[in-house]
């Protein structure tokens, strides 16, 4: 049941409204090729996705879940289950990413752009170092218990509360598919997946009107000055 002001984009019990992709795999591809690779996405979406007691499930493979329906300026609310050494996220507006770690991996100093320990939430795919990359504080629950995210993509700015800590406060997301551009003004909500089990419930959305939307933007572009 939707909080008041939201609507539900998942119905708890089948796929509808929902396909399979893997922006990643076909970024690179043209023509036919690019075709046939989105066709059979859709194809093989049901072979690694079920529904089950009103949850959004993946084992870690195939495309990601991906809605049909596109998004501009939202507050999105979402709960999720994972397990250990598993790896998602949220891709607002089909760009990555609102990130999904398991925190309980240790830092690697080979990799120090990937810092796991530091909690989900982070706006991962944004460069090193950037504001909102990594999340403010850690507030993943440990595993077996339901994780909470509030989210809101007002233009670029992206807002992200974890278990109802700030984690990201209205950072600029950057255009992973080509920096030089801003965040696309609409596009669809994907769950990623790989590395393990992942399971979702509760996707309830909410359109933020222009008038809250150039609020919002003016309060914290103000406050960043």
């Amino acid at each position: 049941v939707p909080p008041e002001g939201f609507r539900a984009i998942f119905n708890g019990r089948d796929l509808t409204g929902w396909y399979g992709l893997n922006p990643h795999s076909v970024v690179k591809l043209q023509g036919e090729k690019r075709e046939a690779s989105l066709k059979k996405q859709r194809e093989e979406f049901a072979n690694h996705w079920r529904v089950e007691n009103g949850e959004l499930v993946n084992v870690g493979t195939g495309p990601y879940a991906t809605t049909e329906e596109q998004f501009g300026d939202i507050e999105f609310r979402i709960e999720y289950k994972t397990v250990a050494k598993a790896d998602s996220g949220i891709y607002l507006r089909g760009t990555p990413q609102v990130q999904i770690w398991d925190k309980n991996q240790i830092f690697d100093a080979k990799k120090p752009t990937r810092k796991p320990h530091l909690g989900s939430g982070g706006l991962f795919n944004n460069l090193p170092d950037s504001p909102g990359r990594d999340p403010l504080v850690v507030a993943d629950k440990p595993f077996g218990e339901w994780n909470s995210f509030r989210i809101r993509q007002v233009g670029a700015r992206t807002w992200v509360w974890l278990n109802d800590k700030l984690v990201v406060d209205g950072a600029v997301m950057e255009n992973y598919w080509d920096r030089t551009k801003p965040l696309p003004a609409k596009g669809p909500i994907m769950l990623q997946t790989h590395g393990g089990e992942i399971r979702w419930r509760n996707l309830f959305v909410r359109d933020i009107p222009a008038d809250e939307a150039s609020r919002l933007l003016r309060e914290v572009e103000g406050a960043k000055k």
